[in-house]
Order: structure tokens, then sequence, then C-alpha cells
């Protein structure tokens, strides 16, 4: 199973939070990728570009976003179906942006939030977790999450417990 992970607007592909999330997972025995969006501003035409790389898939995958990354995971669920989504502060009812209502296409969606986000607020991940019966965790930190960053890996552990890999020894 691969795991793609998507940036934020102001990040990179391979920041300090992906780089540790993506180690965690590789030791679980999952394939790791990390999409660049870095020339790329606009939140939909990210969401193309996942689709994409996603086209291509040929087994099932997991979508992994961090604030507009999380809106482009989720919304490209929508479009292409996959096994879970780990959002992290993610960039949902956003007046900017082109969707306002989401339809997930994965059976589990997870997000992980601080309660001091000065950029999104945990209001707007409360109105989905509610709307679409989703877990919420509701954690001290900003909208980096970087000083929460041990709190975000043991949530994404136990995300990653919930889909077996083949070849490991991850029991449900």
């Amino acid at each position: 199973m691969r795991i793609y992970f998507a940036h934020g607007k102001e990040s990179g592909p391979w920041g300090s939070k992906i780089r540790a999330l993506a180690e965690l997972a590789e030791s679980k025995g999952f394939e790791v990728d990390s999409v660049d969006y870095q020339n790329q501003d606009d939140p939909d035409a990210r969401v193309v570009r996942l689709l994409n790389i996603l086209i291509r898939e040929q087994s099932d995958a997991l979508l992994v976003g961090s604030s507009m990354g999380g809106y482009v995971s989720l919304v490209a669920s929508r479009s292409f179906p996959v096994s879970g989504v780990f959002l992290m502060a993610p960039a949902l009812y956003i007046p900017e942006y082109e969707q306002q209502s989401y339809c997930p296409g994965a059976a589990h969606v997870e997000i992980v939030h601080g309660t001091n986000d000065e950029v999104v607020p945990c209001a707007n991940s409360e109105r989905f977790s509610r709307e679409h019966d989703s877990r919420l965790h509701l954690i001290e930190g900003d909208h980096r999450l970087n000083s929460s960053l041990d709190t975000v890996k043991n949530l994404f552990s136990d995300f990653l417990d919930l889909f077996e890999v083949e070849g490991s020894r991850n029991l449900h």
C-alpha cells in the first residue's frame, strides 16, 4: 500500500513533518511518495495533479495532507476512492477554494487539528467531523503542529495500524 503526502501552501514535499511521518510509515511496511506542489498555488490545480498521479496507482492508497494539502487530499478522494485519508489542520471551508462541500471517497477519514491554529480555525475541522462522522483529534498546537509532532506521530501510527500491509506484522 502506498501513501501519498500532500504538503501545505508554504511548505515543501519533504518538510520535517512529512519526513517524520514518512519514516514512521516506511517502518510499518508502507511505500511513500510526496508530491511536489511548490510551483502550484491553486489548490484545485493541485487536486488535478494528484489525480493524474493516482490514476496510475495499481494498489490501495492512503492520502495524507497538511493544510492546503489536506484540502487537496480530501477533494481528490472524491474522484479516486482510497482506503483512508489522514488530515492535519486541513484547509476546509476556505471561501476562496472551489469546493465548499465534501464527499470523501474513503471509508476512514481522520483529522488532527491544533487548538491554537492561527491560519485555519479548528471549528472548520469540527464542522467536517460532525457532517461526515470522521474521527477528530484536537490537540495542543498551532497550524504547523511542529510543537506537537510526537502526538501527531502517535495518532498517525494508530491510523496506519488500521490498514494491513502485505508482508508486515501489522495486525488489526
